[in-house]
């Protein structure tokens, strides 16, 4: 177990080891190289040139092409590693049904037109030909090599079937809603008040939604739209469907994709998050109109508003049948991509993620012959969008390098999704008795009670006139429960952590987070956002507050309604780390600052809202005002949130810490200060090239990171008779392997099965039994089998391994007879 960072004394014993006769791996410090360089390069093909020339070392991008793969598997200078978390989908413009600029027709404004482009696109087509077999079709928002897949695989199933490719169906929907909004079907094209409609669909051109947009789009023409095709790149689309104003009418349709950066084992909060308001703080997100039960479900999923994983199922089925009716977003294929890399390289990889969503790439990147070194890393696209902690780029690309100057409380072990301690210590789980928790690590203690009552002093809310914390004892004087407590306690060496502008860690550091909680929705903050509303609405539906036991060794309480299925994922640090990067109190003060004199904005939306920039820590116009805003917080001894941040920051501090992000400015030109092993060097927007250095003053080992190995992703086979006798009993074995060898009973979560028969209906589901390791029986009852047809059938068989979290799954081909 990791327990907690190295002392500053710790770190000059280990320098002088080498002079011992110490390796220099044991001996090293923060990251095994000296530098990073990051560099776009656009095209897979002359990446595996660069790679084989030795120009770079690392192509961050999950490729699908076979024929790039077998290049590499036969060329002993490259590997590659493997993962499952990319996949596309198509993002809907659900303005209207009229533009109000223009007074043109948005047929997506209607859900039923979006419900119909399920049936219209071709997933089967799109897996095997556009993705050359190395994806799978995606029909809801549930990633099919996730946990909740496995779990639910039955239902999922059965919506696979429903929506299958079917072009006449959407047709007949598409005619029905068309006459109802007053469009004409005339010479086969529709035409709304004298116009042909004309739909426009972005499509991204780097990589297979190229293709997938031009299916999309002859579809679309064979059904009697105009399609206009936008070829565009990420940047280029980027301020079209993401940052732009979705009345303005300018897409109807793109062709998005989205990576999971780590295993995700428990997906309830994916119906929020892509298909409600409070999913992100973009104003295409603020343009969805879920229905009420559907908005209900997402929004009890989401804070996990159940207690019993009955409840959870029954909540699941509900919202995918709500969500494929609503459809804002379509579903077409989670792919199996490969990352290639120079042979002299190692790195650890997410199974879901890949290098580019690891949390750990950074920490593993090592040259396997020497330590040191420079690492040239490439990728399609960089520098899309602004850097800023706080809703500031989210681009995989992006946020890869930003990870790199990072560190947290906890990272994802890359197989499972599970938390493991990286600066905290240790902690304690409180559940509510009866909630569906369990436990799998032991840096942690679960401990499950009756009731779990709120402190009175804990913080259960903010006065953004005051800027003061409100107490539960305020808001709740007849007192308030949780149904979940984290405990973390903090190492004693916490405030030895520096930053990388030099300045140590302090308290305030992550007091400022927890402001930042409450403020930014606050309306009488002087920096509201509009934008954050949505999401901090539903975060105080679960939010019981938090309270900071002991500030040395820090000890901090959360209490929250909102809990997960493992205990390891129900540790709150609080640790300054933001969705979009790090951030000291001193950093976010300069935003702050600018923010508040209206000068630039966290949010691309509050930023087009105040005709502004987006606010950039790193490069661009941001730069001057940034600048400014720092000399007046240094002549004013400037510490925000003042009433309640006085506690934890002098004026001398405040000083000391201004005048340290100067000197940082002054030598590097950005004003970016993280944690993590490595610091930004520079940035060239321009140039695309992103420069890291490491960090001196990362304290932990090289080695602290380097155990994970080769995941052991399930093989199945599935064995039995191929002709089933309708009323009677049959039995079938299910032989589980990794690398040949039996996969062990105790690491396997279940193996799951279902039959479909000769219509396509799923006819029967149920659990395998474990005979021994590497063994399961499936046994289907006379019962069970009566209830199918003659004709057809299909045993479909899904392994949820425990040791790592990617199912495995296959099939095998039936005959039922009398």
């Amino acid at each position: 177990m990791k327990t907690g960072f190295m002392s500053l004394v710790s770190v000059l014993a280990l320098l002088m080891l080498v002079a011992e006769g110490v390796s220099a791996e044991e001996a090293r410090m923060g990251a095994w190289v000296d530098e990073i360089v990051a560099v776009q390069e656009v095209s897979p093909a002359a990446a595996i040139a660069r790679l084989k020339a030795g120009d770079i070392h690392i192509y961050v991008f999950g490729l699908t092409d076979p024929a790039i793969h077998r290049k590499i598997v036969g060329d002993p200078d490259l590997k590659y590693t493997q993962s499952f978390g990319w996949y596309t989908e198509l993002s809907f413009n659900p303005v209207g049904p009229i533009f109000p600029g223009d007074g043109r027709l948005n047929p997506f404004a209607v859900p039923r037109m979006r419900e119909a482009i399920n049936w219209l696109i071709d997933r089967t087509y799109i897996a095997e030909e556009i993705f050359r077999g190395l994806a799978v079709p995606m029909y809801t928002a549930l990633h099919p090599s996730f946990p909740d897949y496995a779990r639910l695989a039955g239902v999922i199933r059965g919506v696979e079937i429903y929506y299958a490719h079917n072009p006449e169906r959407a047709r007949a929907v598409i005619t029905e809603e068309m006459i109802k909004l007053g469009a004409e079907l005339i010479n086969e094209k529709w035409h709304y008040r004298g116009e042909p409609v004309e739909l426009s669909i972005l499509i991204r051109v780097e990589d297979e939604r190229l293709r997938i947009g031009r299916h999309l789009a002859m579809m679309l023409e064979e059904m009697g739209f105009v399609v206009e095709r936008l070829y565009r790149t990420a940047a280029e689309a980027a301020p079209i469907w993401i940052h732009g104003n979705p009345a303005d009418g300018r897409f109807h349709i793109y062709t998005g994709a989205w990576i999971a950066t780590a295993i995700s084992r428990d997906q309830s909060g994916v119906f929020d998050l892509f298909y409600t308001p409070r999913g992100m703080s973009s104003p295409l997100w603020m343009a969805y109109k879920p229905s009420p039960e559907f908005d209900e479900v997402a929004g009890r999923l989401a804070r996990r508003d159940f207690v019993s994983l009955e409840e959870r199922s029954e909540l699941f089925i509900r919202a995918i049948e709500l969500s494929m009716r609503d459809s804002t977003r379509v579903w077409v294929a989670n792919r199996v991509a490969f990352e290639p890399h120079r042979a002299e390289v190692e790195i650890t990889s997410d199974l879901a993620g890949g290098i580019s969503g690891s949390s750990l790439w950074a920490l593993t990147a090592r040259f396997v012959d020497r330590v040191g070194g420079r690492l040239v890393v490439a990728m399609p696209n960089i520098l899309a969008d602004p850097w800023s902690p706080i809703a500031g780029s989210n681009w995989i690309f992006d946020m890869m390098f930003i990870r790199a100057t990072a560190d947290d409380g906890l990272l994802p072990d890359p197989f499972t999704g599970l938390a493991r301690p990286q600066r905290i210590e240790s902690a304690r789980v409180y559940i509510e008795e009866g909630l569906p928790v369990r436990k799998t690590h032991e840096w942690l203690d679960l401990k499950v009670v009756p009731e779990i009552e709120v402190p009175s002093d804990a913080w259960i809310g903010w006065c953004a006139t005051a800027q003061r914390f409100i107490t539960v004892g305020e808001r709740y004087p007849e007192g308030l429960t949780a149904r979940r407590k984290s405990v973390v306690y903090y190492p004693e060496c916490l405030y030895q952590l520096k930053w990388h502008d030099g300045s140590y860690f302090s308290l305030a550091d992550i007091v400022i987070g927890m402001i930042l909680a409450f403020d930014r929705a606050k309306e009488e903050s002087q920096i509201f956002d509009r934008a954050a509303v949505p999401a901090f609405e539903a975060f105080m539906k679960h939010f019981r507050g938090v309270r900071i036991v002991q500030e040395s060794p820090l000890v901090i309480e959360t209490y929250s309604d909102l809990y997960f299925l493992d205990a390891e994922l129900n540790v709150s640090t609080w640790f300054p780390n933001y969705a979009q990067g790090p951030a000291p109190w001193h950093k976010l003060s300069l935003g702050i600052l600018a923010e508040m004199n209206r000068e630039l904005a966290f949010s691309s939306a509050k930023a087009d809202y105040l005709g502004v920039e987006w606010m950039s820590y790193i490069a661009g116009p941001s730069m001057k005002i940034l600048e400014s805003r720092l000399r007046e917080a240094i002549a004013t001894a400037f510490i925000p949130y003042y009433p309640t941040m006085r506690k934890f920051v002098t004026a001398e501090e405040a000083v000391d810490r201004h005048k340290a992000m100067r000197d940082w400015h002054a030598e590097k030109g950005h004003f970016w200060v993280g944690s993590g092993p490595f610091y930004l060097q520079r940035a060239h927007p321009v140039e695309r090239v992103v420069h890291l250095k490491r960090s001196p003053y990362f304290p932990d080992p090289a080695q602290e990171w380097m155990g994970f190995a080769e995941p052991w992703i399930a093989e199945v086979e599935v064995s039995g008779p191929r002709i089933i006798t309708i009323g009677e009993d049959m039995e079938f074995e299910v032989k589980v392997t990794f690398r040949g060898n039996p996969y062990p009973i105790d690491g396997v979560d279940s193996v799951k099965y279902l039959v479909i028969d000769a219509i396509g209906d799923v006819a029967i589901v149920g659990n395998a039994e474990a005979v021994t390791d590497g063994l399961w029986r499936i046994m289907l009852t006379a019962e069970e089998t009566a209830k199918l047809m003659i004709g057809s059938a299909r045993l479909e068989v899904i392994v949820a391994p425990l040791l790592v979290s990617i199912p495995s799954s296959t099939a095998l081909d039936l005959v039922a007879i009398p």
